[in-house]
């Protein structure tokens, strides 16, 4: 291995390490596919995980000049080929080998810039959020799924959204304690946390369920190599958002709901059944 190659190893090790360090669900997903695939989504993962750390953890610090700063290297990086940040150096070479546009990573930037800012969404910021944070992270990894295929890119675009939206807004449901009490932030529109009511809730719950039914259709449409791997995430997120939808207000209000390890297991080994039968 010359002394490149091994730089470049050192960079895909970080963003392993945090894509293991800060989420076993995506971990599971990433495994479940096939190998070409692992360090390029685990570079994206990385790249999203510390811009999103500068918004929510960096609390003794300017957030805003972090982000902003963070925003530059990004840009330095991809257009000169390579990064002194690792998670960085990863990122752009995963940007450069798949033609992964430019738009869709300011995109997110700018989402996460609204976290510096706002605390409260009406419909419109908040589809402006989900976009950001969420749609079109789903489209950087979909573009490494379609490997240069433009056409079935633009086919699965919108279920791709459609996915990603559906996940971070079961995270919004999971963190609702946390990002109302600790971060002082509401996601959904118009909606007063401390009195949320039963027709709010089903409001919510009505969209995710949506989502998730509009993106099923393009996780069957998607590579041999990532459909198992996709479908395992979306099971995942499936089962945690169906785990919220069972329990009272007051519950999602005080605690963080999880999905045990023992039933991520569970989940896999089922899902690898119904991919390997052909029942997705």
């Amino acid at each position: 291995m010359n002394t490149m190659a091994l730089y470049n190893a050192v960079c895909l090790k970080a963003s392993r390490t945090t894509t293991h360090s800060y989420s076993t669900s995506f971990s599971l997903g990433i495994r479940s596919l096939d190998k070409r695939f692992h360090d390029p989504i685990h570079a994206i993962y990385g790249f999203v995980r510390f811009a999103d750390e500068i918004v929510d953890t960096f609390h003794g610090h300017s957030k805003a000049e972090l982000l902003q700063r963070f925003w530059d290297d990004t840009h330095r990086a991809v257009a000169e080929g390579i990064s002194l940040n690792p998670i960085l150096h990863s990122f752009q070479g995963v940007v450069n080998q798949y033609g992964i546009e430019a738009d869709l990573y300011d995109t997110f930037m700018s989402s996460m810039a609204m976290d510096l800012s706002d605390t409260q969404h009406d419909e419109q910021s908040y589809a402006t959020y989900i976009l950001g944070s969420a749609e079109v992270v789903g489209l950087m990894c979909l573009r490494v799924f379609c490997e240069g295929d433009d056409a079935r890119y633009q086919r699965l675009k919108p279920s791709a959204m459609k996915l990603g939206s559906a996940f971070q807004k079961v995270n919004f449901l999971r963190d609702l304690k946390d990002d109302h009490q600790n971060l002082g932030r509401t996601y959904f529109p118009d909606i007063d946390v401390k009195h949320m009511t039963g027709e709010d809730r089903r409001a919510i719950e009505a969209d995710i369920q949506a989502d998730f039914d509009a993106a099923l259709s393009g996780i069957r449409d998607l590579p041999k190599g990532a459909r198992f791997g996709v479908y395992v995430a979306y099971v995942y997120y499936l089962a945690l958002f169906r785990k919220i939808r069972s329990l009272p207000t007051d519950r999602i209000l005080t605690e963080r709901i999880r999905v045990r390890n023992r039933r991520k297991i569970a989940l896999l080994t089922t899902s690898y059944l119904r991919h390997s039968l052909g029942m997705l």
